[in-house]
């Protein structure tokens, strides 16, 4: 192995552990930074102990609304494919496979797998349950985008001030470019069957066996098509699910007692969460806390409450949907668990015992 291909290999192998390190030293430049604002921190714990426990639960079940729309999108998807899933059993696995993504180094790929798995047990193909996992990220990038863009356009120029909004045209035209191309079946194809040539003739992969299983794939693009009609419901599913996330922001700014930063709330809202999506830190730790509370800051919120906000944010939308998240998965792996066989009862033992 070649000296060069060494340090490549460890940085793999150390890179899903490292996120952690990162977030966990973010977390912590964010303790020492509050340490010295003491007087910022009384008043946090004031409006903390004066919290309005009516609205933390209505923002409790705006975030449960929220993970219902987004397995409301998967529903739609695979019923493009043919295959019905209740909404009750997806919004299931998008629990379990949330908790699994922020949990554990490698989480979203093992958090992909596990909802493959689960398209696949509901009566998915390989094809459909992979175009399924791609659909919802498109579905989701786009609608997330869109939210963003209105934040952009309710802010102003307040939000020009804070340099956000090249980056959110950017990612909405890239957004809206990626879901244009996954919508026509023929773009679709082409893409991926380029993606494929180019890999063969680059590395010589997939070949035999794995290229049998590809080109299956490709084929089996043409046949899911989303009719005009599926394709604004799964956008409008999709953009319910940022919105009720979003709704559990604003409702945490109504359990402390503060006033919503109307103004800036989707754009700063829209800003942390597409960081939360760069692969730093698992489920975005501490870069949306960090994110959110500057720009909502930036907005004119009050420090000390702004800060609660954004703890108890979080604590619902991240911290509580974990140990529910791994329960979630408990279940499935529960109801997976093979059938014990019963234990043969030879003829003689049989007679005694019925005479």
């Amino acid at each position: 192995m070649s000296g060069s291909g060494r340090p490549r290999r460890w940085l793999r192998w150390a890179w899903p552990w490292l996120k952690y390190v990162v977030g966990l030293g973010l977390a912590g430049l964010a303790l020492w930074a509050l340490a010295g604002r003491r007087s910022e921190l009384t008043g946090a714990s004031s409006t903390l102990a004066h919290m309005h426990w009516w609205w933390v639960a209505v923002a409790t079940v705006a975030e449960a609304g929220s993970l219902v729309a987004f397995g409301i999108v998967q529903r739609r998807l695979l019923e493009a494919g043919g295959v019905e899933i209740s909404t009750l059993r997806l919004t299931g696995v998008t629990l379990a496979s949330t908790a699994i993504a922020n949990s554990m180094p490698g989480g979203p790929v093992v958090a992909s797998v596990f909802a493959f798995r689960q398209y696949r047990q509901g009566g998915a193909d390989d094809a459909l349950a992979g175009w399924t996992l791609v659909a919802v990220f498109v579905s989701a990038s786009v609608s997330l985008a869109l939210v963003a863009a209105v934040g952009v356009g309710v802010a102003g120029a307040e939000g020009a001030s804070l340099d956000l909004v090249g980056v959110t045209v950017a990612v909405l035209l890239g957004a809206l470019a990626l879901g244009a191309v996954f919508v026509q079946r023929r773009a679709l194809v082409w893409v991926v069957t380029a993606a494929v040539r180019g890999s063969r003739r680059l590395v010589g992969w997939p070949r035999g066996e794995a290229g049998d299983v590809v080109d299956a794939f490709v084929r089996r693009l043409t046949t899911v098509t989303l009719s005009l009609r599926q394709a604004l419901s799964v956008l409008a599913w999709g953009l319910g699910n940022w919105v009720l996330d979003c709704s559990c922001l604003a409702l945490c700014f109504l359990a402390v007692g503060a006033g919503i930063p109307w103004r800036g709330l989707l754009l700063s809202y829209g800003a942390a969460q597409l960081a939360a999506n760069l692969p730093i830190t698992p489920g975005g730790l501490g870069v949306v806390e960090g994110s959110l509370t500057i720009a909502l800051l930036a907005f004119g919120a009050d420090q000390s409450s702004t800060t609660v906000v954004v703890l108890l944010y979080r604590i619902i939308s991240f911290w509580l949907e974990l140990p529910v998240g791994w329960i979630t998965w408990g279940a499935f792996a529960w109801a997976r668990r093979p059938a014990r066989a019963p234990v043969p009862v030879p003829d003689g033992v049989a007679e005694e015992v019925g005479s």
